[in-house]
């Protein structure tokens, strides 16, 4: 389909919904809600938090920190209430809060004129455990060229990186005060601080992390700042580091492909269209997510040291893997700089509909002459990553990798007769503490993407797969009146079958089962928002149906005064008291004074959480009582929600 037969339906939609339907008037009631300042959802800033509630672990390791996911479902969101009230100006500025705390600003990246795109980074190996790093660099493993370094300069006229980092501690809880242009500013300082957590292998939870601010000044950690904890070096330089969470700005850069159709349609294309061409800059800078981690040769990649760097897009495997980042010293004087994409991928992460968007909408046009190339092939190449990992019963595995154990091992035997392009199954790719592909959520965030993209362009071959996923949802899926029940935990067995293109791809040797379910209602959300899309194109009644009932369901049944929520156990919470492994030896300090060393746990690391409003369920939690109780309002998933109501009625007018 043409994307101005796309304008011409969604116009029609959009002409009848606006005559007050159920589901068009579930979005503007949620809408209101999100956007009630008394419940809590946004900073003063106009930053959305990652969830109302403080007491919050899990990818985030406090509920007032946010991600770029949540500034992704933001920018969405705004996309749709201008869809239903021909007002476009809240996606405009949700788009310009982005810009203007999460992506790194040129004085918070000022070295980046040292970059040598023949020299991207120095090799150093990811480790099984927390307790194996500091990783050593090896300056002697080969590493290959950065092919779109000089053209983004070129075109941007800038070597700056225009890409969201992941993960930003919105109140300055920690302390660190990296804001916007400041480095290491303290306690006191105003506006969100940058921040990361992950650094230490698969198997480094949440639970697991020590928090580091993203510019290392040496002012707080230990003698080296936090450096010397994740890499061995014999010197260590004051410096800057971001990364990229790519399933999010991809997610921002699909909103804003919605905004721009929606705006078409109501006849207000050129109040969008400035931000669309700063989506289309996002997604230029996006490809670094389509190349391996130090730029070697895709495909039989199986020893760091003979393995090959890539010459040219050789190195580019073309999905949307799961980070890339870039760093630099903070001396301008006498800089460097770094980058890196990642050699493994996730399903979960792919966006048919933003690798689509970018090669084809004019309005998102990236600047560079060999982005839309690129994203035509990463499109392809996605498509082909699903049916790759399709299992019988119809969901998607976990991934495939070019670097085995992150540092380019050689895998079993029976992997390397089974490769993707010459990369290599991996069932749980990235992280392990949970399994990272255990979570259904995974099926219905990557899918919903999927059918969006089959309901814009009628795509044969995504059909075919959305068949077979929806056929084992509906299958999967009990409802009781009101009460519906969905997958939530799922286990792998076997291994696909190998693929290098071509015919349509079978796995008979590749299952998946059921363990857990839920009622969640983002996943809810998501799940319907994914048959909707494909029911409005197939004409699938059964589909559409199920989607109305999930829809009603969640709608009737789990109303709160802020929003859509269930209430959760959670039994993981007594991993606050967790060990967290420090060298023996090592000794540093948080701004607030917690001691960084071998006696570590979640906790001391993190005491400000003794003086949360929920500590005591917590606290009782940990000294033998019952597993505390939580209603939470994430910002991803109260969006989620108001997104899959909105959809439902943009497309049936109902």
């Amino acid at each position: 389909m043409q994307v101005p037969l796309v304008v011409a339906l969604i116009a029609c939609a959009i002409s009848q919904a606006l005559g007050a339907g159920v589901y068009t008037q579930r979005f503007l009631d949620q809408y209101s809600k999100i956007h009630n300042a008394s419940n809590g959802y946004f900073s003063k800033e106009g930053i959305p938090y990652h969830s109302v509630e403080t007491l919050m672990v899990e990818a985030p390791d406090h509920g007032h920190e946010t991600t770029s996911e949540a500034y992704s479902y933001y920018i969405w969101l705004e996309a749709m209430h201008g869809a239903l009230t021909k007002d476009f100006s809240s996606f405009n500025t949700a788009w310009e809060t982005m810009e203007k705390y999460i992506i790194p600003g040129h004085q918070d990246q000022a070295t980046n004129s040292f970059y040598h795109a023949d020299k991207p980074a120095t090799f150093a190996a990811e480790q099984d455990l927390p307790s194996q790093y500091p990783s050593p660099m090896e300056s002697g493993v080969p590493v290959g060229h950065d092919p779109i370094a000089d053209e983004l300069k070129s075109s941007y006229g800038s070597p700056d990186i225009y890409g969201m980092h992941w993960l930003q501690d919105v109140d300055n809880i920690y302390g660190f005060g990296n804001a916007p242009g400041v480095c290491e500013g303290g306690p006191g300082t105003a506006g969100p601080s940058m921040i990361n957590t992950f650094q230490r292998g698969p198997q480094e939870s949440v639970w697991r992390t020590i928090p580091q601010p993203t510019c290392d000044s040496f002012k707080y950690g230990g003698k080296n700042g936090f450096l010397d904890l994740y890499v061995g070096d014999s010197n260590y330089a004051k410096q800057w580091k971001f990364t990229a969470a790519p399933d999010a700005d991809a997610r921002a850069i699909q909103g804003a492909y919605w905004a721009g159709q929606w705006a078409k349609a109501a006849g207000k294309e050129a109040e969008v269209s400035a931000t669309l061409a700063k989506a289309g800059k996002l997604g230029d800078y996006l490809r670094y997510a389509l190349f391996d981690k130090y730029f070697k040769k895709i495909g039989q990649c199986f020893n760091r040291n003979t393995c090959p760097g890539g010459t040219g897009k050789d190195s580019a495997h073309y999905l949307l893997s799961w980070y890339y980042s870039w760093g630099g010293a903070t001396d301008t004087s006498g800089g460097w700089a770094w980058r890196i994409g990642d050699g493994s991928a996730h399903f979960g992460y792919q966006n048919p509909l933003a690798a689509y968007a970018l090669a084809n909408d004019p309005a998102l046009k990236p600047k560079s002459p060999t982005a839309a190339d690129d994203w035509t092939k990463s499109l392809e190449r996605q498509l082909e990553f699903y049916a790759y990992l399709q299992t019988q019963e119809g969901a998607f595995a976990g991934g495939a990798t070019n670097t085995w154990n992150g540092r380019y091992d050689s895998p079993p035997a029976n992997l390397t007769a089974n490769t993707f392009y010459g990369m290599v199954y991996d069932w749980e790719p990235v992280y392990h503490d949970p399994p990272s592909n255990q979570w259904y959520g995974m099926q219905a965030w990557s899918t919903d993407r999927l059918a969006q993209y089959y309901y814009v362009t009628g795509d044969a071959k995504a059909k075919a797969l959305l068949d077979k996923w929806v056929a084992w949802v509906l299958a999967n899926t009990k409802f009781d009146g009101d009460k519906y029940e969905l997958p939530s935990s799922l286990e792998w067995k076997g291994i696909p079958a190998s693929y290098s293109g071509g015919a349509p791809h079978v796995n008979p040797d590749l299952h998946v089962t059921i363990t857990e379910s839920s009622a969640d209602v983002g996943i809810a959300a998501s799940t319907a928002r994914t048959l909707a899309y494909y029911a409005a194109k197939a004409n699938h009644t059964e589909a559409k149906t199920a989607a109305k009932k999930l829809l009603d369901g969640m709608w009737t049944l789990y109303q709160t005064g802020k929003g859509v929520a269930g209430k959760e156990v959670r039994k993981d919470y007594n991993r606050f008291a967790e060990k967290v492994y420090v060298p023996s030896g090592w000794t540093g300090k948080y701004p607030n004074g917690d001691t960084i060393d071998s006696t570590a746990t979640f906790i001391t690391l993190r005491s400000f959480y003794k003086k949360d409003k929920d500590w005591a369920k917590v606290e009782a939690y940990l000294n033998g009582g019952p597993a505390p109780e939580f209603t939470y309002h994430r910002f991803w998933q109260q969006a989620d929600v108001a997104l899959a109501q909105g959809a439902y009625g943009l497309l049936f007018n109902e």
